[in-house]
């Protein structure tokens, strides 16, 4: 008779493993799932067991054995091995299953110095029990298995240290609907809070990763998008690696506007000594971007920018090319290429651009950015003055550099500065555009800090969040989450603390939100429609025009309740211009759905009360918190049916939403057969959006001859983005032949700034 396995218990002591236990267990996470076997987990589990194992090594190992069976043909094995991982992690945070009351568990954590100790101060004891009454704790058995790590890796209060884990996800989405919503009156407050807790803990609003994370913690910063701009001053450097320190260290990713630094050989002190150029900056930032780990929730991340026509461009191209050597090569940060249309018609002509140092161009910088007009006429002036610096290079030779190193890097980035500025809430001529951060959906106005402590630079901050379009009834219900999201983001401005002055001031003094999407791909399967082929451009048109649309309204409204926000006279709203009225004409060809909504009275409105908040919408990637909702990514086409994706929490697999019914209706990355429809859709996104979006480019070299794709078809879509009014350009894939697997690249939220 074989010995029975033991297992040591929590308290060191051993006894025999309870078979009948582990199975009771797993059939009560199998409860109401469709082809799941409760004996294949049973039997994938013990063949991994052995004596004298831990309590908690046998939870780990059964809920990776259903996980380990996730597949397309299986999909509700995600929610076994989900079910199985709430169990284990409310064990872990409460010694048992059930959750303690509120009130108790709250006071507890404020105790251990865990939870904002506002949280105790601001409500009664019979608030408390009022908001007891609103949580679903059932609702964690909605999450798929990859939302669980993800909350228990990235987002649930925890001591990063030693593994232990304090709370599980309802409590998350009720406190940062207390803390948000903590100085609405006390009439109004816990229905704000009731409203909104059902609305992120539903999935209909997508929370990014600094606000999941931090909010109800003592660590008051939570915008996912910092956008620092720096000087052409040593003060100007020192000031930017600073800001940066800062921000990276709290959570959010990074946008470094550099085009301004003089070029190599420049003169300093009217030729006292030359200029060592961009490249010990760039690594001076890199340093500093790399210092801290944000909290062990993600690591730092920047993304720099420069234009193109900057005389080092050919040195600052290849900074992340593997070739070269570490002098001059900055391989640990994104960078951002800066175009306009005057570089684009250069390169359509078979013309050559110019390169000039900055220092040596007066106006030149401030024009790309603020008048295109401007821009051209001085341009064109200093390309005929001999006396200035200059080097001329084809354009067509410059162009292909860029789109080389993005295609082999994948992460150079394309900002549209005249897009960014003609298509903007802000009036460029006092509040110009000019840079994005590293997910490429923030455009607001910066000014670079001269000194740490400057009150007239400014540092932009973007707060975001998303609306989860696979989880949409109708789009009317969109006026009620407008209303919600636009509420809690706003009260988060005044929530959170400000390390650095500048960005208090712009940031309270524009107030600017950044609200976009996920699901995107399941919404267009769910309405049966696809990228590629044009069917899916008069339902983008529809849903994004109710989106912006929306939004505008209930920031007028808030604007009417308690004014508009402090810098709106520098918006182009004060005028009645809104984002129908600039947007690129040639959308009009690619689709010819009227506006639905009563555009005329809210500009009357808008011109009225004002709005509490300078922009709205921002499109961004959503990494992880598309997993949170079990949502495919912003607006993204999967890669597969199952996503497999790579975390600091292991390969985590995921099934596309609804995939049972609606595997035929999704488009599929890599089944699309160019990026012109998808280009079309985001253009058409573009027309509403405000900021920008982040939107990617997807190659697959055996679609052409060789294997390699044509630089014609590179720079084909670049000025496709450009045609219809991108303003930008994040990511360029390219097929390799292995499996798909997508780093979560959570660094922006966010940055990023994925969210």
């Amino acid at each position: 008779m074989n010995k029975a396995l033991m297992v040591t218990k929590r308290d060191g002591n051993k006894e025999p493993i309870d078979l009948d236990k582990i199975h009771r267990v797993i059939t009560w996470a199998a409860e109401g799932l469709e082809n799941v076997s409760v004996s294949l987990v049973e039997l994938k589990s013990h063949i991994q067991f052995y004596d004298g194992i831990r309590t908690s090594d046998i939870h780990e190992t059964i809920i990776k054995a259903a996980a380990d069976l996730i597949s397309k043909d299986s999909p509700d094995y995600q929610y076994l091995a989900a079910r199985l991982a709430v169990f284990h992690l409310r064990k872990k945070a409460y010694g048992h299953f059930d959750p303690p009351k509120l009130y108790d568990h709250v006071k507890k954590l404020v105790r251990m110095g865990k939870y904002d100790q506002a949280l105790l101060a601001d409500y009664t004891r019979e608030e408390w029990d009022e908001m007891d009454g609103f949580l679903d704790h059932w609702r964690d058995m909605t999450f798929s298995y990859a939302a669980v790590k993800q909350l228990e890796g990235k987002y649930l209060v925890q001591n990063r240290v030693t593994g232990e884990i304090y709370e599980s996800a309802q409590f998350l989405y009720l406190l940062v609907a207390a803390s948000l919503f903590s100085k609405y009156p006390a009439e109004t407050r816990l229905d704000y809070i009731r409203r909104f807790y059902d609305a992120t803990s539903t999935f209909k609003i997508s929370l990014p990763t600094p606000i999941m994370a931090g909010v109800r913690t003592p660590t008051r910063q939570f915008s996912s998008c910092v956008l620092i701009e720096c000087g052409d001053s040593l003060d100007s450097i020192n000031a930017t690696a600073s800001a940066i320190v800062k921000y990276v260290s709290q959570r959010a990713g990074i946008g470094v506007n550099a085009g301004a630094i003089r070029a190599l050989g420049s003169p300093i002190r009217g030729g006292e000594a030359f200029h060592t150029g961009c490249i010990p900056f760039y690594k001076y930032f890199q340093t500093a971007v790399k210092s801290c780990s944000q909290g062990g929730v993600r690591g730092g991340a920047a993304t720099v920018y420069y234009p193109i026509w900057h005389l080092e461009v050919e040195s600052l191209l290849v900074l992340r090319n593997n070739r070269g050597v570490e002098d001059n090569r900055v391989r640990h940060m994104d960078y951002g290429v800066q175009l306009n249309k005057l570089m684009y018609q250069r390169l359509i002509k078979g013309n050559e651009i110019t390169l000039f140092s900055p220092s040596d161009v007066p106006g030149l910088y401030e024009a790309f950015f603020a008048d295109q007009d401007k821009f051209e006429e001085l341009y064109l002036k200093y390309e005929q003055d001999p006396a200035i610096r200059k080097r001329s290079v084809k354009a067509v030779e410059l162009f292909s550099l860029l789109m080389q190193e993005r295609a082999s890097t994948g992460r150079i980035y394309i900002q549209n500065v005249d897009h960014c500025n003609t298509h903007s809430p802000f009036n460029p001529a006092v509040a110009p555009v000019r840079q994005s951060n590293l997910c490429l959906e923030i455009a607001l106005p910066t000014k670079p800090l001269q000194h740490f402590h400057d009150e007239n630079g400014e540092i932009a901050l973007c707060t975001l969040s998303a609306f989860n379009l696979g989880a949409l009834e109708n789009l009317d219900e969109l006026e009620g989450l407008a209303d919600l999201a636009v509420r809690a983001l706003d009260a988060l401005l005044d929530y959170q603390d400000y390390p650095v002055l500048a960005a208090k001031r712009s940031s309270l003094g524009r107030r600017s939100l950044g609200i976009g999407v996920i699901n995107y791909a399941y919404y267009l399967a769910k309405n049966n429609v696809r990228y590629s082929d044009g069917s899916a451009n008069d339902l983008t048109h529809r849903t994004f025009e109710a989106i912006q649309y929306y939004l505008l309204k209930a920031s007028m409204n808030l604007a009417k309740e308690i004014g508009p926000c402090e810098y709106f006279n520098e918006t182009t709203y004060t005028k009645g211009i809104l984002p129908i009225d600039t947007y690129k004409k040639d959308i009009d060809g690619l689709t010819k759905e009227p506006l639905h909504y009563d555009w005329e009275t809210l500009r009357k409105e808008i011109q009225e009360f004002g709005l509490r908040n300078s922009t709205l919408t921002a499109l961004m990637p959503s990494e992880t918190s598309s997993q949170i909702s079990n949502a495919t990514n912003g607006i993204e086409p999967p890669r597969g049916h199952v996503s497999i994706k790579a975390s600091k929490d292991g390969i985590l697999k995921q099934v596309v939403p609804d995939y049972e019914n609606l595997s035929e209706n999704y488009e599929l990355l890599w089944d699309i057969p160019s990026n012109d429809g998808y280009l079309h859709l985001v253009g058409i996104m573009q027309k509403f959006v405000d900021q920008a979006i982040s939107a990617n480019t997807n190659y697959d070299p055996k679609r052409f001859e060789d294997g390699k794709v044509p630089m014609k078809v590179l720079l084909k879509d670049l000025l496709t983005a450009y045609k219809y009014g991108l303003k930008t350009l994040y990511y360029q894939n390219t097929r390799d032949g292995a499996e798909d697997v997508q780093e979560d690249l959570d660094s922006c939220a966010g940055g990023a700034c994925k969210i």
